[in-house]
């Protein structure tokens, strides 16, 4: 099987700064499993796309430039996007970035023993997100429920031909270790005549994952793209809001993992869009 090489990438200033009082930036590149790690830093007026080319040009002398550069910072992506051009290279947002994430928190415990460290309060993975954005009504479908299914029909449900389909490999049941019995919640939609112009707007839209937040009213939020964020409902029903408290538990349940399912209607025979989210 063919598998694509990613580089998951961060180019961004940290609580550095050099010995003329430039603020540094720090351009990080790992492999998934960060069998490749690869770290550079550039004074602030230095940052450019032409000296990120250099940086990726000069990993690229020991092993093959990547298929894919995976980018979650939105102050980012520009930048990489611009530089991934230059070398023809395809550029990736994405907030599934773990194990770049993974070394962002273990770089902060590394900068206080940097004599560049300023001690400013810093939080790599802290992205400022705008308030969330209701959803337009003419994608609105006719009705939406809280629903789990058992975590062995997962594997059935993507077998079968859906038109939008987002299910990772490592997101499935099996691969996060969970019991084939467990319920895995989500949230279903009933699209009606608006259900494959949702289901096609999720898509564009990269659906991260699903919240409940309570409040007066409380809301259902989709958290997608790098930080974008949606109102799916609001509602002030008891009954709906003890729904929701429950599919929170289950989440718990099931390491984080839920679904958003789009169909016409609830016949169950077919579907316009499924996503795993976690």
């Amino acid at each position: 099987m063919d598998t694509k090489t990613i580089w998951q990438v961060d180019y961004y200033r940290r609580p550095l700064k050099d010995k003329q009082d430039q603020q540094l930036w720090e351009l990080l590149i790992c492999t998934p499993t960060r069998s490749l790690e690869f770290i550079a830093m550039c004074p602030q007026s230095e940052v450019n796309a032409n000296w990120l080319v250099a940086q990726l040009q000069k990993v690229g002398q020991d092993q093959d430039l990547p298929d894919i550069i995976q980018v979650f910072r939105p102050q980012s992506l520009g930048l990489i996007e611009t530089a991934a051009q230059m070398l023809g290279l395809k550029v990736e947002p994405t907030r599934r970035t773990t194990a770049l994430k993974e070394w962002l928190l273990e770089r902060v415990q590394q900068y206080q023993d940097m004599e560049a460290y300023t001690g400013e309060f810093y939080e790599p993975l802290v992205l400022d997100a705008p308030p969330p954005v209701p959803l337009a009504e003419n994608l609105w479908g006719d009705r939406w429920r809280f629903a789990t299914l058992p975590a062995s029909n997962i594997e059935d449900i993507i077998e079968r031909p859906i038109p939008i389909l987002e299910a990772p490999e490592f997101l499935l049941p099996l691969n996060l270790g969970l019991s084939s019995t467990l319920s895995i919640p989500g949230v279903v939609i009933d699209g009606g005549r608006q259900s494959m112009r949702l289901a096609k707007w999720l898509e564009v839209a990269q659906p991260y994952l699903l919240k409940y937040i309570p409040g007066d009213p409380d809301g259902l939020i989709l958290e997608a793209g790098l930080v974008d964020r949606w109102v799916v409902a609001t509602f002030s029903d008891k009954e709906v809001s003890g729904a929701a408290q429950i599919y929170e538990q289950r989440k718990q349940q099931s390491q984080g993992l839920h679904f958003l399912l789009v169909q016409p209607d609830d016949s169950g025979m077919t579907y316009s869009g499924f996503w795993l989210l976690r």
